[in-house]
């Protein structure tokens, strides 16, 4: 992975109630990629998340950012957020990652050098080499069934469409409209990868070891499963979207 890559690159990670395992998620993502930065995307946490944030600015300088919303508005909102927040500076590569350590950041270095030869890098539980752990076994089957549900319903050829750690080059953002994503949850990151395929972009699927929260509560939901579902199905509607992307100079 080329240094001038790592330093044009933003790791986004929404929080909401996390502040037992951001610090330690900081400190990981640094020392796998020095050069990265980071933004929190905090949606008015009440267990002095955002107190630990503006320490670490101060540990870690520009570094690490912190765009704090007025209430508990959504994972789906948290990203398109940062993502517009990242577009607007001069940011070329964008990571999606979990504040929860379910994402490990060791990872993050192979799959930035794989986006050389790519647009979109999907960290993927469901190829060779990748996997979960600390799953029982209902939330195995739930999500195997939705990554399956959402590969045939809209033919996508990813493996794990429903997973959240990804990697974007910033013109597949900018050629999707991610403003006018409307999902939430799985449906999120299904939609995107959609809309992304639909335009023509090259996916690569790397494996991860997805590994379950040892801290905290887990915003998972049955509303956010239901959405999913009826969602996916929604998605069949969309028209293909345009490739014509808006040239910006490479890192």
């Amino acid at each position: 992975m080329s240094a001038s890559l790592e330093s044009c690159t933003l790791v986004i990670v929404p929080t909401y109630n996390e502040a037992d395992n951001i610090v330690t998620l900081v400190a990981a993502i640094v020392q796998a990629t020095p050069a990265v930065d980071i933004l929190f995307v905090d949606d008015n946490s009440q267990d002095g998340t955002q107190d630990k944030i503006t320490l670490m600015q101060h540990q870690y300088g520009h570094k690490v950012h912190l765009l704090a919303r007025a209430g508990k508005l959504g994972l789906g909102t948290a990203y398109i957020a940062g993502f517009q927040w990242a577009l607007t500076r001069r940011y070329h590569v964008i990571v999606q990652m979990d504040a929860d350590l379910s994402h490990d950041p060791a990872h993050l270095p192979h799959l930035l050098t794989l986006l050389e030869s790519s647009d979109v890098v999907v960290g993927s539980r469901y190829v060779g080499g990748g996997g979960t752990r600390h799953w029982g076994i209902v939330r195995r089957c739930i999500s195997k069934a939705g990554a399956l549900y959402a590969r045939w319903l809209l033919g996508l050829p990813i493996q794990d469409p429903t997973g959240g750690y990804n990697v974007w080059h910033r013109r597949v953002l900018e050629a999707i409209d991610c403003k006018t994503v409307q999902s939430e949850g799985y449906a999120f990151q299904i939609e995107c990868k959609y809309r992304a395929y639909r335009a023509g972009f090259r996916f690569v699927e790397a494996p991860i070891v997805f590994i379950d929260r040892r801290v905290g509560a887990s915003k998972m939901s049955t509303r956010i499963v239901l959405e999913a579902v009826l969602r996916t199905w929604q998605l069949r509607s969309l028209r293909p979207q345009s490739i014509l992307v808006q040239k910006s100079k490479e890192c």
